[in-house]
Formats: C-alpha cells, sequence, structure tokens
C-alpha cells in the first residue's frame, strides 16, 4: 500500500509549502507539522566508515546511550506523526537492520499508511529478512554499495562484504518478485558514493544495476572532513565532488543554493527521542528538545526550530553549508 492521502495529510502539505514559499520572501513563519519523520532504529553500526561519525568513533551516535529505538518510543512517535506526516523514514546514524524490533516498526507504520524508507549498508539482509521486509509493506529501501568489486567498496565500508550486499539485492529483487509487488508499491535502489576509489566503476554500475537486482541507481557526492588539503576519497574530477581547488590552493566548498525544503517539511528524531533538524545534525548540537517534553508538531515550531530555519536562510549553520540537497 502507497502513503494514504488523508485531508489532514493533505492540508498540512499545503500549509508546509505555503509557510516554505513565505519564508523565501523573509517571513519565516510555521503553521505546520512535518510532511516526513526520519526515526534512528539503530545508533550503532558494524562497518567502520572513515567519513562517518559512528564509523569513526566506533560508538553509538554522540549523546546516545540506548543504541536502539525502543518499541514504546517509536510507538509514540508513530501514533502521533500518523495524522500529520506522510512518510516515515527508518534511518540517521546507524544501522537499521540491527534493530530486532525493525520488521515490525515497519509494519506498523505502514499499517497506519505511512510511507516507508530503509537504508542500509545490507551486511544483516538475508533471504528470509528480505521476504518479511517485503510483506511487512516497506515502500523503498536503499542498499548503501560503493563499488562493484571488494577492492572498491571495502576501501570506504571497512569491514563491509560487497558480496553481502549484491546477495540483498538479489534476494530483495528475488522477494519482490515472489510476492508480484510492483514498481509503484517498492521500490530497490542501489546507492553509490562518489569516491576516488570506486570511479572507475561508475560506468560500469550505471549498465549493470538493473542486473544486480534494483530498480534505480543514485550516484551521491560525498561529505569529507578535512578536505581543505585535498583528500584521498576525493574524485579526480571536480565535477563529481562537493569541493574544488581554490587559487590559494586550497580545496573549498561549491557555492549551493539558498533555502533548503527539508528543514521546513522534516525532522529527525534520534534512537533516544531527541529531535533534529535533519539528517546533517550529525553532532546533535540543533536539538529542537525531546520527545518526552513535547508532542514533535509543537517542537517543530518552537523558537529553536524557527531560529535555526532563520540562520538557515541567511547561510549562517554550519551544517547547511557542508549539505549538498
Amino acid at each position: 500500500m502507497s502513503a494514504v492521502l488523508t485531508k489532514s495529510r493533505v492540508s498540512n502539505a499545503l500549509r508546509c509549502y505555503w509557510n516554505y514559499a513565505l519564508s523565501l520572501t523573509g517571513l519565516v513563519r510555521i503553521s505546520h507539522a512535518p510532511l516526513f519523520v526520519s526515526v534512528e532504529p539503530a545508533a550503532v553500526c558494524q562497518l567502520h566508515c572513515p567519513e562517518c561519525p559512528v564509523g569513526m568513533s566506533h560508538q553509538p551516535s554522540v549523546s546516545s546511550h540506548q543504541p536502539f529505538m525502543s518499541m514504546d518510543l517509536f510507538r509514540k512517535i508513530l501514533n502521533e506523526v500518523k495524522v500529520y506526516a506522510h512518510t516515515m523514514q527508518f534511518y540517521f546514524q546507524g544501522e537499521p537492520l540491527l534493530n530486532k524490533n525493525l520488521l515490525q516498526m515497519i509494519a506498523e507504520a505502514h499499517e497506519a499508511g505511512l510511507y516507508t524508507i530503509v537504508s542500509t549498508n545490507a551486511q544483516a539482509m538475508t533471504r528470509e529478512m528480505a521476504d518479511t521486509l517485503v510483506k511487512a509493506g516497506l515502500s523503498k529501501i536503499i542498499v548503501s554499495m560503493d563499488g562493484l568489486t571488494q577492492a572498491a567498496y571495502g576501501a570506504y565500508r571497512i569491514g563491509g562484504d560487497v558480496e553481502k550486499a549484491r546477495a540483498a539485492l538479489r534476494y530483495l529483487h528475488e522477494a519482490k518478485k515472489k510476492f508480484q509487488i510492483s514498481n509503484f508499491k517498492f521500490q530497490i535502489e542501489l546507492q553509490c558514493l562518489r569516491l576516488r576509489t570506486n570511479e572507475l566503476e561508475w560506468q560500469e554500475m550505471k549498465r549493470t544495476y538493473k542486473s544486480l537486482g534494483a530498480d534505480r541507481l543514485s550516484l551521491k557526492t560525498a561529505q569529507l572532513y578535512d578536505y581543505e588539503q585535498g583528500h584521498p576519497l576525493m574524485p579526480t574530477d571536480s565535477r563529481y565532488s562537493r569541493y574544488e581547488k581554490g587559487m590559494d590552493g586550497l580545496y573549498h566548498r561549491k557555492s549551493l543554493r539558498r533555502g533548503c525544503l527539508r528543514v521546513w517539511s522534516g525532522v529527525v528524531v534520534t534512537a533516544t527521542g531527541e529531535v533534529l533538524p535533519c539528517c546533517y545534525d550529525k553532532s546533535h548540537a540543533y536539538m529542537y528538545g525531546r520527545v518526552s517534553e513535547a508532542p514533535i508538531a509543537e517542537l517543530f515550531r518552537n523558537e529553536k526550530a524557527l531560529a535555526f530555519r532563520r540562520a538557515a536562510l541567511a547561510e549562517q549553520e554550519k551544517i547547511c553549508q557542508e549539505c549538498w540537497k
């Protein structure tokens, strides 16, 4: 089942787009609730990706003493947001498949009429899990596979096995076929970061992603830390990098467009119930509040949230400068 467009959800979406349009004229007001909510099923990961805060620290994400979102917290979130939200995303910092309750969470969100998305490294995927994910009503799954060979893949997904990612795509494709699910109801996306370590495989990936089991391919630029002197993961062709070399010999972020719809249309809720403006708040520095303190819709409209949006419009927030949406 695709997301149900109820009267309250449509009305909320129209208010969101109107408020966003007004904000671009300088009038920042919020009379709506989030259109999408990203929940963090797990704040831990089995891989050690060098540009990921969880991978770099080998610890649960910042401020998280509880590595997995509980069903009680999830149901509290779902019972509120199902009234006005259209989409629920099951990912933030960690690996969602590590939460043993993930399948139940997806099933309950699906039953509530929400469009559901999971993003995963797929290292924990099994054939049985793929069947259950499809039967649970998942709308879309993003499988991160940054390379076709182990050498290219493992250069970034440290500790990962490219064959497990390949198998996951195959299991998902077979499950989709077995249960006769259309692309409209369930989509498999292969996502690959554009890195120097895999750039010789981009064209092959474009040619073969469908034969691997994916419905679509997303090649994304990568956020890098300590990039000013260059970076070993930075693509050799600057067209596929977020950074370019300046006259001073240093690398700088490319200019970004002003005004991000995502901070007007959604929020992230961490495994411990912190409400954040977006997925780029990886250090939890801009928290609007906690689910235990107030409803998400109320936190979404509070003074902290409004101040963040004003600063984002003025291009004053560092995380917005790092983003490449």
